[in-house]
């Protein structure tokens, strides 16, 4: 086996933690010796060993004159933890290949220190995959502490989400929305407006069969907080917090009633008639909110788009036609004027599920 082979493992690794490290990003670590596996570990959650702990702790004694392999560059800083790097040097391990640097300027440093102390380090095998990974941790580090954020459209052939009179359920067969449930549990938080909130009142919680799972924080607009007081998101069971964003005139006394209900209650400004979201990522950020989800509906999602605070596109298209123009569009409200101003995605790839065509892709 080659030293992408063994990355390859770590990252297979790595995923296993998505959903429970944040705001942590999920790292996996394999000890190789002698041309066999000795040792496996992952970031299993947050406030638990790190990857590199774990697989040196399951290697033992083998990791002396050992090869490790791990997805982000070991910490060398105290936090939660100890170093990394220390756990490294005492292991004995004498050679280590890392696939990203960590840009987070307490946690880097690790591959200059171990290079320091006599190591051989590797940097760079399988980067991009390694990066994918935790983009939502790298945004999150690198722009200001806002959260990397997802919008999932879910429409049919001719562009609608649902027909004329607001029906919906369901467009996109069960193995979409069973993905849609895995994303909902790899993000930090989910957001729809009040529009989806009256429509279809959802859970909002993450529901994947025979797995363990985390919901996300539930974030809603409601602008003039119009919110029913026996909607799910306020009165089911769940360990998640239930956010209302909402503006400036707000009546106070339904907003006391929500928060004695445990409901948290943000006020965010009004830009263009609409709440804004820029004020609202950096809000959100300071929560710790590393990764956010944007499930609708129409209003919403143009709003964010407009907004620019997209960084990626799940568009999941149903084999059907509503065949006619009354039923409501993925995005609502005015678009650009020109095919020049069109918003364009990159490195961007096609999945199935069954019948179901799913477009992903990045937003510069």
């Amino acid at each position: 086996m080659t030293d992408h082979d063994y990355m390859e493992l770590a990252l297979r690794l790595a995923a296993r933690g998505k959903g429970f490290v944040s705001p942590n990003p999920c790292v996996g670590a394999v000890v190789v010796k002698d041309g066999r596996v000795v040792g496996k570990g992952w970031h299993r959650a947050f406030g638990m060993p790190h990857a590199e702990v774990d697989a040196i702790d399951d290697a033992k004694d083998l990791a002396e004159g050992a090869t490790l392999y791990v997805t982000l560059e070991p910490c060398n800083h105290f936090g939660k933890t100890p170093p990394c790097t220390h756990k490294i040097l005492a292991s004995g391990i004498r050679r280590v290949v890392v696939a990203c640097p960590d840009p987070h300027p307490i946690a880097a440093g690790g591959i200059r220190f171990l290079e320091q102390k006599g190591l051989q380090v590797e940097s760079g095998v399988l980067r991009d995959q390694a990066e994918t990974l935790i983009e939502d941790f790298l945004w999150y580090v690198t722009h200001g502490s806002t959260p990397f954020v997802t919008l999932k459209c879910a429409a049919t052939l001719d562009g609608r989400i649902a027909t004329s009179t607001g029906e919906s359920r369901w467009i996109t067969n069960a193995a979409s929305r069973a993905y849609g449930h895995e994303i909902r549990h790899q993000v930090d938080a989910v957001l729809v407006g009040s529009g989806t909130l009256h429509a279809d009142n959802p859970s909002l919680t993450c529901r994947i069969s025979k797995k363990k799972t985390r919901d996300p924080a539930r974030v809603i607009l409601d602008t003039h907080l119009s919110i029913k007081e026996n909607a799910k998101v306020i009165n089911q069971t769940s360990d998640a917090p239930t956010i209302l964003v909402t503006g400036p005139h707000a009546p106070a006394a339904k907003k006391e009633r929500l928060v004695q209900k445990g409901v948290k209650v943000l006020e965010a400004g009004i830009k263009d008639n609409k709440l804004d979201l820029s004020q609202l990522m950096v809000t959100l950020g300071g929560m710790s909110i590393t990764s956010l989800l944007i499930e609708g509906g129409g209003t919403v999602a143009a709003n964010a788009l407009a907004e620019g605070v997209v960084n990626k596109i799940l568009y999941f298209i149903a084999p059907k036609l509503l065949g006619g123009s009354d039923g409501r569009a993925v995005f609502e409200g005015k678009g650009v004027q020109k095919l020049a101003h069109a918003i364009a995605l990159h490195k961007t790839a096609v999945t199935f599920f069954d019948t179901d065509i799913l477009v992903q892709g990045y937003i510069k």
